[in-house]
């Protein structure tokens, strides 16, 4: 049975948050939590959930602020990149393994926005992509342990996942709340760079 997914949108940053949870178990997990902790553990209460885990797809504030939060109302353990989050209980790295319900969750190192830039892909297809990706728009990488060539690359290789893949991003900062794999190919400029020069020109202007 496919997890379910919960998008919930900040009301500071534009963040989004996720509620990922099994509908057979109830078990869930929060990605994010952001701003939006007190509307996540809310949904999380109306949904009879139990909250296991807390993933980061990275370490900057408006992304982390609510894991506390979260981790004090749940108990739940926290996943994230020891490069970005270095006390995480959960370290992951690249090939990392989280399992919800019945289900697993791959972990993808994506660094270029931040060292420990992560997202996770869903067996359904449905892929997290924090600040690396946006719909038509991507990760700054100027920010302190920014990389525009390790973004570039990220981005080649998320570029490179079926086109069916479903992005879920760290912002609402596109025409649309979620795209596929196929849309920001044909509708991200910064995935249409001929090569990694065009590519830094257009992300460093």
């Amino acid at each position: 049975m496919s997890l379910q997914i919960v998008q919930i949108k900040s009301t500071a940053g534009g963040n989004f948050s996720y509620l990922v949870f099994c509908p057979r178990t109830r078990e869930g997990m929060v990605i994010d939590p952001s701003f939006a902790a007190a509307d996540v553990l809310n949904r999380a209460t109306g949904e009879n959930l139990r909250i296991l885990l807390v993933a980061d797809t990275h370490g900057h504030r408006d992304h982390t602020a609510g894991n506390r939060r979260i981790i004090e109302a749940s108990a739940a353990l926290l996943a994230a990149s020891p490069l970005d989050v270095p006390h995480a209980d959960i370290p992951l790295l690249e090939g990392s393994v989280l399992r919800l319900g019945e289900e697993t969750i791959r972990v993808l190192h994506t660094p270029g926005h931040s060292p420990g830039s992560l997202c996770f892909l869903l067996s359904s297809g449905d892929l997290f992509t924090g600040d690396t990706l946006f719909v038509t728009k991507v990760g700054r990488a100027d920010l302190p342990g920014g990389n525009p060539a390790d973004l570039y690359r990220s981005l080649q290789r998320l570029a490179a996942l079926p086109e069916a893949t479903r992005i879920h991003p760290g912002h609402d900062y596109g025409p649309l709340p979620t795209s596929t794999i196929a849309y920001e190919k044909e509708h991200n400029p910064y995935l249409r760079c001929a090569d990694l020069e065009e590519f830094i020109r257009l992300r460093m202007a």
